[in-house]
Parts: C-alpha cells; sequence; structure tokens
C-alpha cells in the first residue's frame, strides 16, 4: 500500500508542480502579452514543427536499431520490430514516472524475449551511460561557447555562495555514498551492490562487444538528430530565427536536463526555454511560444508511438511465440 501510494504520489507531485508553474507564470502576463503569444501560435511555420516531429521518430528509429548490438553481444538477439516498439512505450511511461521507460524495456524483454531483466536492464543502462557523456560533452561545449551569459543566468536564481555550498556539499554526499556502496555492510546497501554486480555484464556489453564503433556511429546519429530536431523549430518562429546556433544549444542542453529529470518537462520545459532565450533578446512571449512548440510537438510524437506500439506489440510478437 505504501509504495503504492509513493508511485501515485512521484506523478501527482511533478504534475501539480508543472501546472502551479504553469498558472504562476502565465498570471504574470498582461493581456496584450497573452494575445500576442496566441499570435504566435497561430503564425508559426508548422512544416518546421512537422519536420521536427520526424527527427524525432528517426531518433526511436536509431535507438532502436542501436539497441541490437548490447543485446546481441549478451546472447539475446532482438528484431528491430520489437525493439522500436519497447523503446517507444518506454519514451511514452517517462511522461508519467521520470526513467521508468528504461525499466518498462526491461520488463518487455523478460515478457516477450525471456530476457533476464538484470541483463536487459544493464543493456540500457549502458546506453544511458553512453548518453550521458554524450550529454556532458553538449554541456561543456556550451559552457565554453556561452560561459559569460549561462554564468549570469545562474546568478540571477542562486547567489555564489549558495551555488558553491551546493557544489561541495553534492561532491562530499557523491564520496560518501560511494564509500557505503564499497564497504558498507548494511543489509540494503549489500543487497544494492549485487544487484550492481548483477547489471556488470549487460553495461560491459558496450565496451567489449566487436561492434562497439558502430555502436558509436549510432549514438552520434541519435544525438545530432536530437539537436536538428529542436534547432530546426527556431524557423518556425520569425522572432526566433536570429538566434546562433551556440544559444541553442544552451537551450537544448536546458531542454534535455529538463526532460530527463521530470514528468517530460511538463510545466517546467517551455518556462525555462523562455527563460533561457530572454538572454539572448527574444522576447519572453517568443520564448514561451517556440517551447510550447517544441514540447506539444515532441509530446505529440511520443504519445501516438507510445499509443501504437501499446497497440502493435502483443500481436506481432503472439506471432512470433506461435
Amino acid at each position: 500500500m505504501k509504495k503504492k501510494l509513493n508511485n501515485i504520489l512521484s506523478i501527482i507531485l511533478p504534475l501539480l508542480l508543472g501546472v502551479f508553474l504553469i498558472i504562476y507564470t502565465y498570471n504574470s502576463f498582461t493581456e496584450e502579452q497573452i494575445q500576442k503569444m496566441k499570435s504566435y501560435f497561430v503564425n508559426a511555420n508548422y512544416y518546421f514543427v512537422f519536420f521536427s516531429g520526424v527527427l524525432a521518430f528517426i531518433g526511436y528509429v536509431l535507438r532502436a536499431y542501436r539497441w541490437k548490438y548490447t543485446l546481441e553481444y549478451i546472447g539475446y538477439p532482438s528484431d528491430f520490430k520489437f525493439n522500436l516498439a519497447a523503446v517507444s512505450i518506454g519514451y511514452f511511461l517517462n511522461l508519467t514516472i521520470p526513467r521508468s521507460g528504461e525499466i518498462s524495456r526491461a520488463a518487455l524483454l523478460t515478457k516477450y524475449k525471456n530476457v533476464p531483466f538484470d541483463k536487459g536492464f544493464g543493456t540500457i543502462i549502458s546506453e544511458r551511460i553512453v548518453d550521458f557523456i554524450i550529454l556532458l560533452l553538449f554541456i561543456f561545449s556550451a559552457i565554453l561557447l556561452e560561459f559569460a551569459t549561462l554564468k549570469n543566468f545562474l546568478l540571477k536564481y542562486i547567489p555564489l555562495n549558495k551555488l558553491v555550498f551546493i557544489l561541495v556539499l553534492g561532491i562530499l554526499m557523491g564520496i560518501i555514498g560511494l564509500y557505503l556502496l564499497i564497504y558498507s555492510k548494511i543489509k540494503i546497501i549489500v543487497k544494492i551492490r549485487e544487484k550492481i554486480s548483477g547489471l556488470t555484464e549487460g553495461i560491459l556489453s558496450v565496451f567489449k562487444m566487436p561492434n562497439k564503433w558502430i555502436f558509436l556511429g549510432y549514438t552520434l546519429l541519435i544525438w545530432f538528430t536530437y539537436v536538428l530536431m529542436f534547432y530546426s523549430v527556431i524557423f518556425a518562429l520569425e522572432e526566433t530565427r536570429i538566434i546562433t546556433f551556440s544559444a541553442v544549444l544552451v537551450a537544448f542542453v536546458i531542454g534535455s536536463l529538463t526532460i530527463a529529470f521530470t514528468n517530460g518537462g511538463f510545466g517546467f520545459f517551455p518556462v525555462l526555454i523562455a527563460e533561457i532565450l530572454v538572454l539572448y533578446q527574444i522576447p519572453i512571449e517568443a520564448g514561451n511560444a517556440f517551447g510550447w512548440i517544441v514540447w506539444t510537438s515532441q509530446l505529440v510524437v511520443t504519445i501516438v508511438f507510445g499509443g501504437l506500439a501499446f497497440l502493435i506489440l502483443p500481436t506481432f510478437t503472439k506471432k512470433e511465440i506461435n
């Protein structure tokens, strides 16, 4: 009962916070500003938005192809159709509980392909580790290209002394956590350590498999489609077409982090994107419209293909089993 309640709260609370942020933000706008935002939606060039959606789906396809290399390495080959359906469902479920999609992919592997959960989940974790490294490269690139702008943005919301305190606290907690994980005899930590050990084969598959360079190539293509997916939407609005690529990179990084740590970025994504674009002299109304157009277009892609995957998956796996 307690676990069920925690799961419900983990879904509802971020959504409520997102709703509060939306209401709070738009209550601060005048009627004139709201009308201006509406005009941006009406006059947007949705051909670029459609192109962005196509790129999003291509990203799904590339992820599905990439996954087969880690699965083959651990001895559990899987067909492309299943991989694409599982990836689509994973994105769909990430709209509820952040990162729950990764667990769902491993669970689907176990259910339909008889892949041990730990091994299947390990392949997904290995993907995420590589993706995280690529994201870090984007973050460092954005910091180098736009250091002054980002510094001013952070200091606007977090005083320097608090920023240093958070950084030091994070490092200390990381060191303590690592020490406990390695040396602690506490029962629950020992169980966590055993689980991590069970994931090792899947995680190491990326670094040991013969096709690791092809895997890396797919990874680069995936992130290229992500950036292009975001970048293409700037041409949908007249006001955002002037944004430089480095500014787009900063907004892309902020947007990626927002989606990763919330329920698909609901409520947070458009507001934060608008705040970033204001730093580059983009009107707050245009920034909000841009953020909502990007977020909504990706939401539509996620719901459509996730919904189709839920319907199609049992059908073709049944045929395969028979």
